[in-house]
């Protein structure tokens, strides 16, 4: 991810030895449903992995549970999850898991637009334990990408059953891949493509043995997509080995938003990185055989921004399209924040875009799309 190399959820904050944890993961729940589909290249798995930019029923979000993650900046994280529940809420309903002795307090937080639920979490990065939906049989199918703390490297042993637990409330039918991902590895246009960056899913941590070819036919089987273009992210520089969510998002078939370094700000990690995947995307073609387009997305001046920390991520790219809207951060360099406001609200001319103060969010390592995941369908009443 495009943002100083002390990392993503900071792995001063991650927790060694946990491995064990993950087995909560990999245990079929009771509504599973085997992963037998064949192969994308086949096109005959039915599924269909939408874009962000079609309906929701309701937007999950998780509170933050551990003062062992957050340590002093829990009640300040606390409340930028607050903000961001309580804005999504104008537009669509919004449903917050929170552990059940949290409930009460960020209910009080959220406000009463906001659903909490009693529901197990240890983390508010709903966007990377919520399983991945699909359209699937008439209905819709939550793929549980069996969660494991972004490779040991965070305490999880609740959100590894987020998939389980959640799926099961809401009667939705779930599925488990046959790999290790995250929600946050993956982005899509709706019709068949799908971007992701190779450091974050054909690694150890997640993936050990798997070829990128076995992870790409992983990857069509469970969702349904039918081309993958790879990016190379960042391996082992922040906790989840760089999500293609905070370096290049999709705004219709056809068109990427890239994340671009403040101009003059010496390169690194993060700036090649999202260099490279400008340069693959020019020349890369969509599953309609199409050239998209690129369209830059600035970052905001360092020096002029409110929030800090060696893990801030002050990319735009993190944004969230909801109903009506699309949310992202402001960042406190008004230049900065009304020009990619600007190229958002161009992106997305039928949708409010709403700027949304994150600073511990982000200097956390994460932004509005690590800390939402949308469920399609129709507007819940």
């Amino acid at each position: 991810m495009p943002h100083p190399p002390t990392s993503r959820r900071t792995v001063l904050r991650s927790f060694a030895g946990i491995g064990a944890l993950a087995l909560g993961a990999a245990a079929c729940g009771p509504r599973d449903t085997p992963d037998t589909s064949p192969s994308a290249s086949q096109k005959t798995t039915g599924r269909r992995f939408g874009a962000e930019w079609d309906s929701h029923t309701r937007t999950f979000m998780s509170w933050p549970a551990l003062e062992s993650v957050w340590r002093d900046q829990l009640p300040s994280v606390r409340e930028d999850i607050a903000r961001v529940a309580r804005a999504i809420a104008e537009y669509e309903a919004v449903v917050m898991m929170a552990r059940p002795e949290q409930q009460a307090a960020a209910q009080r937080a959220c406000g009463s637009q906001v659903e909490v639920i009693p529901l197990m979490v240890d983390d508010l990065w709903a966007r990377d334990t919520v399983p991945v939906f699909v359209e699937d049989s008439g209905g819709i199918l939550g793929v549980d990408l069996n969660f494991n703390g972004w490779g040991n490297k965070q305490e999880h042993r609740n959100d590894a059953r987020v998939g389980r637990t959640l799926l099961a409330k809401y009667d939705i039918r779930r599925t488990r891949a046959p790999l290790v991902a995250e929600g946050g590895s993956f982005e899509t246009d709706g019709k068949g493509t799908l971007l992701v960056t190779e450091s974050s899913v054909v690694n150890k941590n997640r993936n050990r043995g798997k070829s990128r070819d076995q992870v790409e036919a992983d990857i069509k089987s469970s969702l349904g997509v039918e081309k993958v273009i790879w990016l190379a992210g960042v391996r082992g520089k922040d906790i989840a080995d760089a999500h293609v969510d905070s370096i290049a998002r999709f705004t219709a078939p056809g068109v990427v938003l890239v994340d671009r370094a403040f101009p003059d700000s010496p390169p690194d990690v993060w700036s090649r990185a999202a260099d490279q995947a400008r340069s693959v995307l020019k020349d890369a073609t969509d599953a309609r055989g199409k050239r998209l387009e690129v369209v830059d997305l600035p970052q905001p001046d360092l020096d002029r921004i409110t929030g800090r920390g060696d893990a801030f991520v002050s990319t735009y790219a993190n944004f969230y399209v909801a109903n009506g809207a699309v949310f992202m951060p402001r960042f406190g360099d008004a230049r900065a924040d009304d020009r990619a406001k600007g190229i958002l609200q161009d992106q997305f001319p039928q949708r409010d875009v709403v700027q949304v103060k994150i600073d511990t969010i982000a200097s956390g390592g994460g932004g509005i799309h690590c800390s939402t995941h949308d469920q399609p369908g129709k507007p819940a009443k």
